[in-house]
C-alpha cells in the first residue's frame, strides 16, 4: 500500500508540504540503510528544518534590495592590498550592529565601496538581522513621492526601525530642501538605536558639503560619527579595462586605420 497520496493533504493541513521534497528519497534511505524509525524521522525534519532556514534566508535577501549578490568570499582583497582585510573581516562578525554604530565605507569610484557594503548585509542576513539597501537619490526620492501619495509614516518607519540600513553613495548628488532634513531625521531616529552603513566618494571632511544647511549637516555627521567605523578603501578601480581589451581595442583601431588608409570601407 502506498501511503503517498494520503500523506500529501496531511502535510499540507500541518504546513509541512515540504516535507515531500525528500520523503521519497529518505523512505529509500531508511529502507536501505534499516534505520530506526525515530532517525528516519530526524532525517525528515532536518530537511524540512534546511528548506524552511533557506526559504527564509532568499525572502531576506529579496526585501534587502540589494543590487546586486555580492559576498566577502567574491572580493579580491589582492587587486588593492593597502584595503584592511582584517578591519573587513571583524566588521563581517556584525558586532557593530549590536553596538548599534555606524560603519562608513569610503574612497574613489570603482574601489568597491558597494560591493563591500552589500557583503556586509549579507552576513548580517546569515546572522538573522533584517537588512535594507538602499542609495541616497533613491531613499530620499521614495520619501519625496510618499509624501503626496499619504505613505510617508509607513516609508520613514520602515527605514529607521530596519536593524541595518545601508545607504550607498552618500553624496554623489548635493542635498536639496526637504532631503536634507528627511535625511536627519533618519539618522537621529537611528541613532544609538540601530546600524547604519554609509558608502561615499567624499573623505568625512567634505561631507558636510553636501548639505545646503550646513548647522543641520553636522548635526546628522555627528550622530553618525558617534562611536563608527571607517574603512578606506585606496587604489585602482575594478572597473578599469583589462589589459587583453585594451589590446582588442587597440588592434581593432589599428586595423581601421590601416583600412580607411587603403580607401577601403569597414563593414
Amino acid at each position: 500500500m502506498n501511503p503517498m497520496p494520503e500523506l500529501t493533504p496531511m502535510l499540507k493541513e500541518l504546513r509541512l508540504s515540504g516535507v515531500m521534497d525528500s520523503l521519497e528519497q529518505r523512505n529509500r534511505q531508511a529502507i536501505e540503510e534499516k534505520l530506526a524509525y525515530t532517525d528516519f524521522l530526524a532525517l525528515i525534519l532536518q530537511d524540512e528544518v534546511a528548506r524552511r532556514a533557506q526559504k527564509k534566508l532568499a525572502l531576506a535577501l529579496r526585501r534587502a534590495n540589494f543590487r546586486n549578490h555580492k559576498t566577502l568570499e567574491q572580493f579580491d582583497f589582492t587587486f588593492n592590498p593597502t584595503i584592511s582585510r582584517s578591519l573587513i573581516t571583524d566588521l563581517a562578525t556584525c558586532l557593530f550592529i549590536d553596538e548599534k554604530v555606524s560603519v562608513f565605507i569610503v574612497g574613489p569610484c570603482g574601489t568597491g565601496k558597494s560591493h563591500i557594503a552589500q557583503a556586509l548585509g549579507h552576513c548580517a542576513i546569515r546572522k538573522g538581522y533584517d537588512v535594507l539597501f538602499t542609495t541616497q537619490s533613491k531613499m530620499l526620492g521614495k520619501l519625496y513621492a510618499a509624501r503626496a501619495t499619504h505613505t510617508y509614516e509607513r516609508q520613514f518607519n520602515q527605514l529607521t526601525k530596519v536593524r541595518l540600513l545601508i545607504i550607498d553613495d552618500f553624496g554623489l548628488k548635493p542635498l536639496r530642501s526637504p532631503q536634507d532634513e528627511d535625511l536627519h531625521d533618519i539618522i537621529s531616529e537611528r541613532y544609538e538605536r540601530r546600524s547604519t552603513i554609509v558608502t561615499s566618494n567624499l573623505d568625512l571632511s567634505e561631507w558636510g558639503d553636501a548639505f545646503p544647511n550646513r548647522l543641520l549637516g553636522a548635526a546628522t555627521i555627528d550622530r553618525l560619527r558617534h562611536g563608527a567605523y571607517k574603512v578606506v578603501l585606496e587604489g585602482k578601480s575594478f572597473r578599469c579595462m583589462k589589459p587583453d581589451q585594451k589590446n582588442t581595442k587597440s588592434s581593432s583601431k589599428k586595423t581601421l586605420k590601416n583600412t580607411v588608409a587603403k580607401g577601403g570601407e569597414k563593414r
